[in-house]
């Protein structure tokens, strides 16, 4: 029995020094943990995260980050929960880089979720956004008709002319200097080329850049076709019949000159400038420019950033801008802004369309994959409709009252009603970057390639409802 009792007593104190112990090293880490502003951040930290590609509900989210002091370890969370495999940290190597996967559940909810990126070693912190896109089935083939047909490199926009019964479609290639572009004529019918040329060189330079063009639009009460010249923060004109060059406006015209939208009826050709919180106008006639309109952004300390323009047939003018995203309503007869509405639910907004009965706006966004269709009267949300990743562009057609979204990154292109619902959900190739409203019931869409061996690339694609 004495031998139970000094056992036990033993027993005891061991127990006691292990809790001891435990107790100690609790409060040792808990002093270490209570004092984590022992040294200063990375006052110079510039690491940054980049999302590779289109990530889908149930795929992976492969990332690239860079900038970061070698050593540097980082880790990821959403929510709370920790991303990094194990939960152990990714360390840049010498260069400053770190890469590495995110497995997504099948019921991930498309949108732009934020990634808490914090870093150690030294301490530093940021928030990655994490857009998950829609995977929108196809659908709807049955009740459209479509052609397509390989063009020339680099396509960009399409316009068609109802006086001339004729396609004029942009095309580019490459970044600065840009020496391939070509303003092409295009039978609708056929889809066949039956004129290209290729912009002349800008002057006072000696690495082969020409004006290429970009934005497209046509003007049928003077003959003229408008394109812009984004590299060169301008516009020029060609004549419809044999593409022949009516003017060249000077380099600085229209700051990056992303779309052009001739107003029929009008004598006045506007030109939207991404970057910038103007519209510039110009009048067709004489081709000289006539004023810019200044739109200020809703938001206080933001600036309203123009890109797509659409009419509604009659007296005004509709600019998107992107983020924020809002539409600017510009009346034609005074070039005034009537007034500006917030698109809720729209992030990264590039395109925008008008139905000319019920002046429903809709508005196309990149950065939220969707459409949002707004009373422009009211300023109510009718519908939001995730459409596929990279909404770019869109284009109503007034007569089969069907919006024609050109998804860039899903390769689709999406039809949607007057009241935003999917119609159908049609193959759009390589890289959808645009469609324009034709005549006799169709819709003309263009879309790039992902190189020079893409057989999906550069196609022209008539789409008539059956």
């Amino acid at each position: 029995m004495h031998s139970n009792v000094l056992n036990k007593q033993r027993f005891g104190r061991l127990r006691q020094s292990a809790l001891a112990l435990a107790v100690a090293s609790l409060l040792a880490a808990t002093a270490q943990a209570a004092a984590p502003f022992d040294q200063a951040p990375d006052a110079a930290f510039s690491g940054r995260v980049m999302v590779q590609g289109v990530v889908l509900p149930g795929g992976e989210a492969k990332f690239a980050g860079r900038s970061f002091t070698p050593g540097q370890e980082v880790v990821l969370s959403y929510g709370g929960t920790v991303l990094n495999p194990d939960g152990k940290p990714y360390v840049a190597n010498d260069k400053g880089e770190i890469s590495g996967v995110i497995k997504l559940p099948a019921n991930a909810a498309p949108a732009r979720h934020p990634l808490v990126l914090e870093a150690a070693k030294p301490t530093a912190a940021a928030v990655v956004d994490l857009k998950i896109s829609p995977d929108v089935p196809p659908s709807g083939q049955d009740r459209f008709e479509v052609e397509a047909k390989k063009l020339v490199p680099g396509l960009y926009q399409v316009a068609y002319s109802p006086k001339s019964d004729r396609l004029f479609v942009t095309s580019a290639i490459g970044r600065p200097p840009v020496k391939e572009s070509q303003l092409v004529k295009v039978d609708p019918q056929t889809l066949e080329v039956e004129k290209a040329i290729k912009p002349a060189a800008q002057p006072g330079r000696d690495d082969g850049q020409v004006f290429a063009v970009y934005g497209v639009g046509v003007d049928d009460a003077n003959g003229n076709v408008w394109v812009t010249n984004t590299r060169q923060n301008t516009v020029a004109v060609y004549r419809q019949s044999d593409l022949g060059l009516v003017k060249q406006f000077e380099p600085g015209a229209a700051a990056h000159a992303r779309d052009v939208l001739v107003v029929p009826g009008s004598g006045k050709a506007y030109v939207s400038t991404p970057g910038q919180n103007t519209v510039v106008v110009f009048d067709t006639a004489k081709l000289e420019p006539l004023t810019s309109v200044e739109i200020k952004s809703l938001v206080r300390g933001e600036a309203f950033s123009s890109m797509s323009l659409a009419t509604d047939g009659s007296d005004k003018v509709y600019a998107v801008g992107s983020r924020p995203a809002e539409v600017a309503v510009i009346d034609v007869a005074t070039d005034t802004v009537d007034k500006v509405l917030p698109v809720p639910g729209a992030f990264g907004a590039s395109g925008i369309a008008v139905d000319p009965k019920t002046k429903r706006v809709f508005v196309a966004s990149q950065g939220s994959d969707n459409v949002v269709v707004l009373d422009s009267q009211s300023g109510d949300v009718v519908a939001t409709t995730l459409v596929g990743a990279g909404a770019l562009n869109v284009a109503f057609d007034p007569a089969k009252r069907l919006a024609y979204v050109s998804n860039r990154g899903a390769d689709t292109v999406t039809v949607l009603d007057e009241n935003g619902k999917i119609v159908a959900n049609l193959e759009g190739g390589s890289f959808p970057n645009h469609a324009g409203i034709g005549g006799k019931g169709s819709v003309f869409a263009v879309n790039k390639a992902r190189g020079g061996d893409d057989a999906a690339g550069d196609h022209v694609r008539r789409i008539t409802p059956r």
